[in-house]
């Protein structure tokens, strides 16, 4: 698989160029334009018959994830998919193999079909509050490269031992998957007295991926300023 990415960084495409044979997978509803390959709906899971069909299930249960996921096959020797995601931001590759991954519940975008990844269960604390991921949170397996999206721009951060670091739930995108990580209230209670709400609190050493603008916020922004359908108009 290779990656382009073309347009401006708020609103970009990622073209994915696939030799005959060769496989990706993307988001679902992700693809914009197309040529010498074909589209397949497949389970979103990496076991076959009634043991895919329920681990796609309880994904979709655990998750926001849905139940399938796209597989791209090209079908020339200069095949071409070129995928958007839903919100404006920016796309970033990342590199799956000697370091893994989990990514917050809408990053992934896009992977070759070498990458996979598992469901990997929060404790009890962190199934409670975690208004993002839920029971579980994704994580890679295999080698390849994966495409996530982000709402704004990406930022590296980095943990180490002698600096853990605090960021908004809402915020986060993808992390080392070797970091220590819980989901606690960011002050007072429920974070009322400070306007924050869930915050994500990494230790150890490893980078984190955040995006600059929280989804949730722009929609209690325009919320006021929409149509209220109560009122028949």
């Amino acid at each position: 698989m290779n990656l382009e990415l073309v347009g401006d960084a708020g609103s970009q495409l990622a073209k994915i160029h696939l030799g005959s044979g060769e496989v990706a997978k993307i988001e679902n509803g992700a693809m914009v334009y197309m040529q010498d390959v074909k589209l397949e709906g497949k389970l979103n899971s990496s076991k076959k018959g009634l043991g895919g069909l329920l681990g796609a299930i309880g994904r979709s249960l655990v998750s926001n994830e849905s139940m399938f996921i796209t597989q791209v096959v090209g079908t020339a020797p200069e095949g071409v998919v070129a995928i958007a995601p839903s919100v404006p931001g920016k796309i970033a590759k990342l590199e799956v193999g000697a370091r893994q991954y989990r990514l917050n519940d809408g990053a992934f975008f896009a992977c070759d079909d070498s990458v996979n990844y598992k469901m990997q269960k929060q404790n009890i604390s962190q199934a409670v509050f975690g208004g993002s991921g839920g029971l579980f949170v994704m994580e890679t397996e295999g080698q390849g490269d994966l495409l996530i999206s982000a709402f704004g721009d990406l930022v590296e951060l980095e943990c180490t031992p002698a600096k853990p670091i605090t960021i908004d739930n809402e915020h986060v995108v993808a992390w080392d998957a070797s970091l220590n990580y819980s989901i606690e209230v960011a002050s007072g209670t429920f974070g009322f007295t400070t306007g924050e709400g869930l915050v994500n609190k990494f230790t150890g050493s490893g980078k984190i991926l955040i995006q600059t603008r929280n989804i949730h916020s722009l929609a209690d922004a325009v919320k006021p300023f929409l149509p209220d359908k109560s009122d028949g108009d």
